[in-house]
Order: C-alpha cells, then sequence, then structure tokens
C-alpha cells in the first residue's frame, strides 16, 4: 500500500515550499492522482535552531513537537523535515513518536558517496549545523571525505542565508559572498559542495550557479517518495 509524508516545516517557510515542489516534480506520475499524499504544518513561529544550539535561544522543541502532534493526527506514515539544523533535535523528537523521521543528512551522505567517490566535499552550512558535527558525522558513516568552512567563510553563508534568503533579498545582494565562499574551499581541495542548509540551494538557482553540489532538500525529496512506494522520475 502506498504511504503519505508529513511536513514538519516553517523552517523557513521558502524551503517548505521548495520542498514540496521537488516532492511533485521527481514523483514519476502521469497524473494528479498518481502523486503522493503530502500533509504539510508550516510553522514559521518555531524558534530559529542555530541560536538555540549557540547562544541558549528559546528551544524549538515544544513548537516542533506541536507540529509532530498535527501530523501524526494526520495519519502521516513517515515524517520529514526541510531545515538540516533542526535534525540537531531529531533523536529527541524521533523518541516521542512511533512514526519514522527520514534523515536529510543521511540522504545527502549518500548521494555524495555514490555521486562523487573519493572526491571531497565542502560542508556549507548554518553555524549551528557546522558547530553540531551533524554533517561531519554523517559523512564519516559512508566514508566521504569533506572540508569544513572556516570562521570567517562561515559568517559569509551565514549572510547568503540570513540577510540574503530569508529576508527576501535579491541575489545580487548575496553573490559576493556566496562567490568569495565558493572560490575560497575550491583553492583548498573542494570538488563539489554540499548545500547544507536549505535555503543554500535556492540562492544557487537564483544565483544560476553551476558549481558541483549536493542539494539535501532533493535527496530527502527522492528519499520519501521511494519510502512511499513511488518512483522518482529519472532526469
Amino acid at each position: 500500500m502506498k504511504k503519505t509524508i508529513g511536513i514538519l516545516g516553517g523552517m523557513g517557510p521558502l524551503a517548505t515550499a521548495d520542498l514540496y515542489r521537488k516532492l511533485v516534480t521527481l514523483t514519476d506520475a502521469a497524473s494528479d492522482n498518481g502523486h503522493i499524499r503530502v500533509y504539510i504544518d508550516s510553522n514559521a513561529a518555531i524558534p530559529d535552531r542555530t541560536a538555540a544550539i549557540l547562544s541558549g535561544g528559546p528551544d524549538p522543541l515544544p513548537a516542533m513537537t506541536d507540529s509532530l502532534r498535527k501530523l501524526e493526527a494526520c495519519g502521516a506514515d513517515c515524517i520529514i523535515m526541510p531545515c538540516n539544523t533542526a535534525h540537531y533535535f531529531l533523536p529527541k523528537l524521533q523518541a516521542l513518536t512511533e512514526t519514522p523521521f527520514l534523515s536529510m543528512l543521511e540522504a545527502a551522505a549518500k548521494a555524495c558517496r555514490l555521486r562523487y567517490p573519493g572526491k571531497t566535499a565542502a560542508i556549507w552550512g548554518t553555524k549551528g549545523t557546522l558547530a553540531s558535527g551533524l554533517y561531519q558525522k554523517a559523512l564519516e558513516a559512508e566514508d566521504v571525505p569533506y572540508l569544513v568552512p572556516n570562521e570567517v567563510e562561515q559568517d559569509a553563508l551565514m549572510r547568503v542565508i540570513y540577510q540574503g534568503v530569508k529576508a527576501g533579498a535579491p541575489p545580487e545582494a548575496y553573490r559576493t559572498d556566496y562567490l568569495s565562499v565558493l572560490d575560497a574551499m575550491k583553492a583548498q581541495g573542494a570538488d563539489y559542495y554540499i548545500l547544507g542548509c536549505t535555503e543554500l540551494p535556492l540562492a544557487a538557482q537564483l544565483l544560476a550557479s553551476d558549481a558541483p553540489a549536493v542539494d539535501p532538500t532533493e535527496e530527502l525529496a527522492k528519499a520519501s517518495i521511494r519510502f512511499c512506494g513511488y518512483a522518482v522520475k529519472e532526469a
């Protein structure tokens, strides 16, 4: 029997919309009726995850738990979160439910191993994601070599994410920051880039970047489609 998806969203709203769009466009369906049933709870009031991890900001777990309960009530067979940093709280959330969460980090790490064997990844993300070691652990589990941005590069990525995409700024407002990190990490030996914040694939798209990259949102969408018993559309 085909399964359904619950999206624990709002972190941020545009990233949630991006994940849903990718679920639809990547599902091999010949008509409306061939698509997956998806429940979305996009709660933009969930406290900032990076602030909670790094500086004792408000705990997002209660609001995330509220979304979880709403998705359970809808009858979702699996739950996915279009926010990399939110995966820091995934073990606590998973302990609260028998409904399986599908990990964006694991999906991305597997894609790195299969698509770029032996190549070095540059992990891009929020300071919260990078400080938590979430991607480092996922990549090590798949034997994927990686580089982590230095402090200056992390600051530039945070501007792209927060003052750029999350703020609705035009691409030209963050083009210099984006390209500076791209060039700096390539010079350090990066072969490709993990766009490990759900705003970063949006930035890459808006900037028309053709740098080799793994989009965790896309890989999560593909993993979810397969989990639900549907086929992924071939490129």
